[in-house]
This record gives structure tokens, sequence and C-alpha cells, in this order.
């Protein structure tokens, strides 16, 4: 058995080093190393992947957030509702654009945030929500479409960790993760599931007038070259990551599939353990039938229950089994984000999540003899 990664992407790029290398050396050809052909195709296929009007490249995801939200021309003050069970990403953009962050609750289940703390978190200074398609899942789009729509708020999809994600609403449509709302975020930093090698992102948006403004955003304000119509910034997605992207892109739907059949053989060896809670899907489903595309599983995260979880990061580490904590910290304890406002009832599950949460190692390299060691470990310390 081959040492066992949490991400394992020189495996990856070892299957498709030939496309990849071609790509790279076009863009080295041709020098057109920002906004040049390779930029265009991607959007374009992306565009087309996802059912989407527009896709708007930028450098990072961080940045995606941060120029959707500029965007949308929200103002200092103005309160944005997300999730306290994220990356600080989501919420570091909304206080450095002067907006005020007003963290919630999520669901035990999924993860994703709660609607109840939504519509409760609702102020006249309220504009938007961000909802965080946490590790794969979306949240519960057609209802938070539903709220916002009562109270006139933006949605801003953050998309970072649920790329190539169905969502399917009660009559029975479907939409990709992140082309729901206003607009969607995503990232592609490497061990995403569409990830480039080296730092990515997008945003996403079916509204003409967003799109225009967003182009110019991310090119310091610019549409004519020194003419500068808005306040902008300088986030471009380079030609090298994007002829990457371009070439993952086509394997996106198979790497989405390789993680389901990843998860499907964990929740098998590990669901019925007293001690664990395996993942669940949309409805509550675990996400991983045959037939069921609503989760694509960017981790694979346990809940410990009456258990030692540091025990066990301890104890997997010493089998050669890397794994990771997401997240350890809430958001409203981070120091950075404390406000007096909040209180310690309102963040019961998060809380909660936060002592009993362990990701093992999910990608799309990972073989059966490789699960097989890692969820023998994990009963073999809660059976101890």
């Amino acid at each position: 058995m081959n040492t066992i990664q949490m991400v394992d992407l020189k495996g990856q790029y070892l299957k498709i080093k030939e496309e990849v290398d071609n790509a790279v050396d076009e863009v080295f050809n041709s020098t057109a190393f920002i906004n040049g052909p390779k930029v265009i195709s991607f959007q374009k296929n992306l565009e087309s992947y996802l059912g989407v009007k527009h896709v708007i490249p930028c450098a990072n995801g961080t940045d995606a957030l941060q120029i959707a939200m500029m965007g949308l021309g929200l103002k200092p003050g103005d309160e944005v509702i997300t999730a306290d069970f994220t990356f600080a990403a989501t919420v570091e953009v909304i206080a450095l654009l002067g907006l005020t962050p007003v963290l919630v609750d999520v669901d035990p289940i999924n993860f994703n945030i709660d609607l109840e703390a939504i519509v409760k978190a609702i102020t006249p200074k309220t504009k938007a929500i961000v909802p965080v398609h946490l590790f794969g899942l979306c949240a519960n789009m057609e209802a938070i479409m539903e709220i916002a729509k009562n109270h006139k708020l933006y949605v801003i999809e953050d998309n970072a960790q649920a790329i190539g994600a169905n969502y399917k609403f009660s009559d029975g449509r479907i939409a990709k993760a992140g082309t729901i709302g206003d607009l969607g975020c995503t990232s592609f930093f490497p061990s995403k599931n569409l990830g480039c090698y080296g730092d990515g992102g997008a945003i996403f948006t079916n509204n003409d007038e967003l799109a225009y403004t967003l182009r110019g955003i991310v090119n310091h304000g610019m549409y004519e070259r020194y003419h500068h119509d808005v306040v902008g910034v300088n986030s471009r997605l380079d030609s090298v990551q994007a002829a990457i992207l371009d070439i993952k892109l086509k394997h996106l739907d198979n790497y989405n599939k390789a993680r389901r059949n990843s998860a499907r053989e964990y929740t098998k060896a590990l669901k019925h353990h007293p001690n664990l809670i395996v993942p669940s899907g949309k409805d509550e489903c675990e996400g991983i039938c045959d037939t069921c595309d609503c989760h694509v599983f960017h981790q694979y995260t346990l809940r410990i229950i009456d258990g030692d979880r540091n025990g066990l990061v301890k104890h997997l580490n010493e089998k050669g089994i890397p794994c990771g904590v997401y997240y350890p910290i809430p958001l409203h304890k981070q120091k950075a984000y404390t406000d007096d406002r909040y209180n310690e009832e309102d963040f019961r599950v998060t809380n909660q999540l936060c002592e009993e949460v362990i990701s093992l190692p999910m990608h799309t390299e990972l073989t059966n003899e490789m699960i097989t060691y890692i969820a023998d470990a994990v009963k073999e310390f809660l059976d101890n």
C-alpha cells in the first residue's frame, strides 16, 4: 500500500500529466500569461458545465467573495449573515469591506447554515446572506432563496468546497451549486475538487449587468485601458492556472464520482459504530447512493460521540494516517471576530461540532485498501 496522503495531488497529476504539460507549454510558447486565450477558453467551458451565463475568473476564492460584495454595492455598516462553522475567508472579506458580519449557528446533521438562525438574525440593516456549501454539500438553497426574497436580500453562495454538486429543488429542477443565488463564488486552491497548481478563483452569475460590473472590478475597474469606471482591484486568473483548470474540468465529474465511491466505502465500514456519526446528504440521506450527486465530498467528516477526538487524531497520525480538524475554533470565538452581541446559547451546534469533528483522507486516488486500513484504525481506537 502506498503512503496515505490527506490529498494526493501528485498521484492525480501523473494521470493527466501529458494533457497538463502540453497545455502549459502552449501558454509558455504564446507568452499570453494574463487574460490570454486559455483564460477565455476555461471561462467558456466552465459556463457551459455549470449552466450559468457568466463566469468571471479571478485570482483566488477569497477575492471572489470580496469582489462579489463590491459588485453588489454593499456599504459599510450593512449586515451580512453567514455561518459560524466555516473557514475565516468567508467572514474576513465582510470585515475588510467595513460591512458587519453576523454569524449564526449551523445544522447538526449537514453542518450547513441553520434556516431558523438566519431568520432570527435578520434586521433592517441586513443586506445579504452567504450560505457556505460546507464539505461538498449544498445548503438548503430553496429555503434560503425564499427567505431572501421575503426580506429583499442578496444571496452569495460560498461554493469553494462544492463545485460540481447538484441541488435538486422540490419541483424536480436541478441546478449546479453556486448558480442559484445572485452570485456564486469558488476557489481553485490546489486541494479543491477542481484545483489548479497555485491560486485561482471565480464568480458566477446569471445577471448580465452584475457580470459587467464584476469584470471591471477584477481588472482595476477598467473596461477600456486607462479608463477606470469603478473602484476595482487587481485579481486576475493567470493563463497557466486557467490552462490547468481547463484540463481538469474535463475530469471533474469523474473526480467527484471517485470521492463519492470512497465516501461510500468509508460509510459502509463506519456507519454502525456507536461513537460515530457519518456524513449525511440532502434530506438526511448519506449522499452517496448510485444516483445521488448532491454531495461531492470535499471532505469526509465524522462526528466523534462520547469519545476522545484529539486522542484519535494522535492515534491516526501514529499509524501514518493524516487527518484534519475543520474547524477547531468557531469564528465567533476568534479574536478578530468576537462581538459583544453574540450569545453562546446561539452557537450550541457549532461549539459542539468544533469538539467532535474529524476529517479523514479524501481525494481521487484513495484505494479500498487504504480506506479499510483507515477505518480499522478509527474503530481500533474507539473500541479500546
